[in-house]
Formats: structure tokens, sequence, C-alpha cells
């Protein structure tokens, strides 16, 4: 997956634009999230740049060295720094209840780590802290068939089902969780309409 990545972001163009994420950018401006935001599978650093010129302080991390230097490279345009580390999140001793808030953008991941990963992420996050998710749902798979611009994975256990986030991140409140089908226009590889898990949940004390 590594070389995959690396060879989607290693052309000049964003492989998925440089505006941030829609429902992660509307989601940290009405939560008014502030503090330390961790961004996993953070690619080329729209989402990143974008908090950072909220203030917010940005950790993000991805298995790709060339996702890294585009991050870097945007950051760097925008006149703003972002912490940006390349490696698997059990490579980079994160301490639990240390973020404020947690964005999974699109953050999908092999059938055999996924759940652990969900649940290890999770702890990273402070009490009342924020966990904001938007990615593919397992009915994009129709979807996908008719039009692959939209992107997403075609393997089912790689997608979200609204249980699977009820089940996996149980010690959230729930303030937002719903399946809905959305016009995507992001960059070359999110182009039409896609159905997808949008989720806001605040960590349990």
């Amino acid at each position: 997956m590594e070389e995959f990545w690396n060879n989607r972001y290693k052309k000049k163009e964003f492989a998925y634009g440089k505006n941030p994420n829609v429902f992660f950018k509307n989601t940290i401006n009405k939560l008014n999230v502030s503090g330390k935001l961790l961004l996993p599978a953070e690619g080329e650093g729209r989402n990143a740049v974008y908090a950072a010129k909220l203030g917010l302080n940005v950790f993000a991390f991805d298995i790709s060295e060339a996702g890294k230097n585009k991050a870097k490279e945007l950051a760097k345009s925008e006149n703003v720094t972002i912490d940006y580390r390349v490696g698997e999140l059990n490579q980079l001793n994160l301490k639990k209840n240390s973020f404020d808030a947690l964005a999974l953008i699109y953050a999908h991941f092999p059938e055999n780590e996924k759940e652990t990963l969900h649940k290890d992420l999770a702890e990273l996050i402070k009490p009342n802290g924020y966990l904001i998710l938007e990615g593919f749902s397992v009915n994009n798979l129709e979807l996908l068939k008719k039009n692959p611009k939209i992107g997403g994975p075609a393997i089912r256990a790689m997608l979200f089902s609204k249980q699977e986030i009820k089940d996996t991140f149980k010690n959230f409140e729930i303030i937002e969780l719903e399946e809905t089908q959305i016009e995507l226009n992001e960059g070359r590889f999110h182009n039409g309409l896609a159905s997808v898990i949008r989720f806001i949940g605040k960590k349990n004390v």
C-alpha cells in the first residue's frame, strides 16, 4: 500500500485537491474545535493545513513519504506549520488522552487492522474530545461499479456502516451519525455521487 500511495501522491497535481473536505471543514467550524488535532492517513495535507490556519496544533501522519512532502509544500504556501510524520500508528509513541479532536477523513484500513486501529486511535482522544469521521459506506460498492471515479475501496470489509460505528466507538456520545449520498468533487479521485457515513462523537468522561 505504501507504494500505491507514493505513486498517487508523487505527481504534481493534488490527488484530492487542496481544499479541505467539506464535512471536516464545516464540523470543526461548527464545534469551534481548538487545541491539538490528530489526522491519521492525512495524505497531501489539505485538512491539516486548513486546521492549522484556524490555529489548531495539528499532528498528522501517513504511510506515504510523497504525501508528507506535498503536505509540507502546501503548508509552506499557506504560511502555517504542521507536525507530519511518516509511519504506522504503533511507531509514533502517541500518548493516550492527549488530543482534543481526531478526524478520520476517508481513512480506510484493511479488515485485519481496522477495529484495533480505531480503538487505539479513540484512546488518544481526551475525555470530552471529538471524533469526526467521513468515509465510504458499504452501500458505496454499487455506486462504485457504476462510476469508478467516485473512488474508495472495492472491498466491503474496508467500508463503514452505522452499526459498526456504534459498536466500535461505544465510549462516545453520538452527536451525529448518518448514512447519506453526497456529490463528491475532491480533486481527480473523488468525483460523483457517493454513499458515505458521517459521524461526530464526543468522548465520554
